[in-house]
Parts: structure tokens; sequence; C-alpha cells
């Protein structure tokens, strides 16, 4: 099996994952670079191992997490469809097999808020990894005067925890946010489909999804 460590080592990859954000960057897009994919890989593989699951589905989730942003090498509109073939071409190349192709380029395929649906618990895990990393490093702008909406959000992000209870019944996303900086509606105003969507993939994974803002359950 193709192993998480020796696609976090390859040279192309990690070319592709550079260059795509070099283009978000030039867009005005938050980070989407190795601190993303590193984190979200990191998130998802936690969110695997305390449900249970073996750790061959944890390590093509981390693979997956790891080569979900790709596509933006090729546009940011539809990354998720154009970064799963290029994931399809990449892991077949690797003589990967195709059972784990296909898990992995379904939940890339699946990950964006436009069109993805939790259809495994890869892609649920990824979903909910991917849509939870809300930060203040994420921001590139140093001038804080010319900050958009999705600056403020992220630079106000004070610390994030992604936690699954003792019971394994809930997930919870607890942020900590300036509201100096952010009212909490802004970050509804900008990440509600992706809260929604990460509730549909808790579901999936047989947990309920809980967004607590400043010590407030807010869904």
């Amino acid at each position: 099996m193709i192993t998480y460590n020796e696609i976090k080592h390859n040279e192309a990859i990690n070319t592709y994952i550079k260059k795509a954000d070099e283009s978000l960057k030039a867009l005005g897009f938050t980070e989407h670079s190795f601190a993303h994919v590193g984190l979200v890989s990191s998130r998802a593989e936690y969110i695997l191992s305390t449900l249970g699951f073996d750790q061959h589905q944890i390590e093509l989730v981390k693979i997956a997490s790891y080569l979900h942003d790709i596509g933006n090498i090729v546009n940011r509109r539809e990354h998720s469809q154009s970064g799963a073939v290029m994931a399809f071409r990449i892991l077949d190349n690797l003589n990967m097999d195709p059972q784990d192709i296909a898990t992995i380029v379904t939940a890339i395929g699946n990950h964006d808020e436009g069109t993805g649906e939790a259809v495994n618990p890869v892609a649920a895990a990824l979903i909910i990894a991917d849509k939870s990393d809300v930060r203040r490093t994420r921001v590139r702008n140093q001038d804080f005067s010319t900050f958009d909406i999705h600056d403020r959000v992220n630079y106000s992000v004070i610390e994030t925890k992604l936690q699954i209870n003792e019971d394994k019944s809930q997930i919870s996303l607890d942020l900590s946010i300036d509201t100096k900086i952010s009212p909490v509606m802004d970050y509804f105003e900008i990440f509600l489909n992706r809260m929604l969507m990460c509730k549909k993939a808790a579901k999936a994974l047989g947990l309920e999804f809980k967004l607590i803002i400043n010590g407030q359950a807010l869904m």
C-alpha cells in the first residue's frame, strides 16, 4: 500500500500543493498550503481513529486530506472535481490499489460545500476536518484596514478545538472569537453552509455536530 508518509514526501505532489496555494494567494484567499493540509490530515485521522476505524481507512483519509486541495492549481471553481482527477492520475501512476484510489478520489471530489456529500466515512471525516480549519494564521493580509470579511473572521479566532465526546455520540467545534475584531454573525454569514455540511457529515459517522462559539452552543 502507498503510505501517507510517501505521499507527504513526494516532490511532485508538494509542488502542486505549493503552486495551487500561490494561485489562491494571488486571488486573495486565505492559506491553503502545507499548514492547512497537514492540519486537515491530523484532524481527519483523529476523527476516524477515535471512532474505531482500522488503520487502513485512517491511512486513506490522511492521504485524501493531504491531496484534497491540489485542484486549485487548475481553478478555484470546481477544484474538488479537478483535484479528484489529478489525484486519480497521481495515485494510479504510483500503482495504488484501485479500491483505495476510488475511496480517496471520491472523498476529494465530495469535499467542497457547493456539490459535496459525505458518501463514505473518509469523505465525511475530510469534510469536517477541512471545514473546521478556521484560525488567525490562515490570514495573509498584513494590513488590518483592508481586511475583507474572510480575513476578519479568521483573524478573530483565538482558539479552535475539534473534539469527540467520551461516548462517541457528538463532535463539537469549539471556537474562541474576539468579537471586537469580528462579530459572531460574520462567521455565520460566510461559514453557515460549511457548518451545515459538517452537520451532515457528522450524521453519516453516527455523530451529532455541535458548534460552540465563546462558550455558547449555536448549532
